[in-house]
């Protein structure tokens, strides 16, 4: 619960002023705020004594003395973020820089019940920060392969999570490990990854994650956009014309899921004679020169393009991110690209990056870790902090 209001010159906005590189001198967050030079050393002095900011190393001089640079400083307190996939987990520990200070992977099964894989993977975080020296686990975020209920918080008919369907994650971890949690859908975690590698250059991106599921997650004006219910971006069961009848999980027929997903490449690929058991076989087949698995790459490809087509003429992003093991194939982006630039006006393209994502594999871990580690450092947020610790 927040305590007070910030103001221009508050503390928390003070430090949020330096974290995001606007004002890095008492100079510069003078003009920024308009505060007195006294008012202004009273803030630094109280950021400087809690610890969130340090001086390091001297700005430029417009003449004179040269100013002391002001930077966020470290702090033993770290965010653990997990990305649980269908097979495998990913787990970062962000520093209050938003630095990787840790890394590991775990094997898991989404087929287990939630108890047991949750139990499982606060172990692996414990263990994890155990073995990073001079580091306290303050808070668990984790990013899920399935959509969540915004209002309940609740999994909504996981595809690929047998078992989950109306769990409340957060509830779970927190009440599992004690310690605050939040959790987020994988794409939306991955796009709030790649907004925060690319450092604000981009306002509006549209992030595909692309593998063993299908899903998108929008960045709209530099915030996560999930519509009314959280599910926005949910594309996996959308119905494509002229597609295969396959029934789907959903209960229809056509489904993108169903034709374009990593089961469905598999399957295709081994009804062209491939012998493959995963997604990771078929990109090495494709690597290799196969023409059957490049071809059903690139219709895998086009067909996620076809309904990407329709976001990118009605959203008109600057940046259209292709992540997910399949984004890693030739083919697979160049269907994308052939779609995209068939089916979309050249006004919403002649400008448009598509591009694989920069975020990397560990993108859903360091997505809702980093979106965890910004919201508790708002400047509301900083100052509640100092006030109750003041008082």
């Amino acid at each position: 619960m927040l305590v007070n209001q910030s103001t221009p010159t508050s503390a928390g906005t003070i430090f949020h002023l330096i974290k995001t590189g606007a004002a890095t001198t008492r100079a510069e967050l003078a003009r920024h705020t308009g505060a007195s030079a006294s008012t202004m050393a009273l803030r630094i002095d109280e950021l400087l004594q809690a610890g969130y900011i340090e001086e390091s190393g001297e700005g430029a001089s417009s003449g004179g003395r040269r100013p002391r640079n002001l930077a966020v400083r470290d702090a033993p307190e770290v965010v653990a973020g997990i990305d649980l996939g269908e097979n495998h987990a990913i787990i970062v520990l962000l520093n209050r820089r938003g630095e990787t200070v840790a890394q590991a992977v775990h094997e898991v099964s989404l087929r287990a019940d939630p108890d047991t894989v949750l139990g499982a993977l606060i172990q692996h975080v414990r263990q994890l920060t155990d073995a990073t020296p001079g580091r306290t686990l303050a808070a668990l975020a984790i990013s899920l392969p399935g959509p969540l209920d915004a209002r309940t918080g609740r999994l909504l008919s996981p595809t690929r999570m047998p078992g989950w369907s109306g769990v409340d994650v957060r509830e779970r971890l927190e009440a599992l490990s004690g310690i605050p949690s939040r959790a987020s859908n994988d794409a939306n975690s991955m796009a709030l990854a790649e907004y925060a590698v690319r450092e604000g250059s981009v306002r509006d991106l549209l992030f595909v994650k692309a593998g063993s599921g299908i899903g998108t997650g929008s960045i709209v004006d530099g915030s996560l956009y999930t519509g009314f219910r959280g599910v926005a971006g949910d594309i996996s069961h959308t119905t494509l014309t002229n597609a295969p009848a396959i029934p789907c999980s959903c209960g229809r027929v056509g489904c993108l899921d169903m034709v374009a997903s990593g089961s469905a490449i598999v399957e295709s690929v081994r009804e062209r004679g491939g012998e493959v058991a995963s997604i990771d076989d078929v990109l090495g087949l494709a690597k290799q020169g196969h023409p059957g698995a490049s071809e059903v790459l690139r219709e895998a490809g086009r067909r996620i393009g076809e309904v990407l087509s329709t976001i990118v003429n009605f959203f008109n992003p600057q940046v259209l991110a292709l992540g997910g093991l399949l984004a890693t194939s030739d083919a697979f982006t160049a269907g994308v690209r052939q779609a995209i630039y068939t089916q979309c006006l050249p006004m919403t393209t002649d400008l448009l990056e598509i591009s694989v994502a920069q975020a990397g594999r560990a993108a859903g871990a360091v997505g809702i870790a980093w979106d965890t580690l910004e919201k508790s450092l708002q400047p509301e947020n900083v100052d509640a902090v100092l006030q109750l610790a003041g008082a």
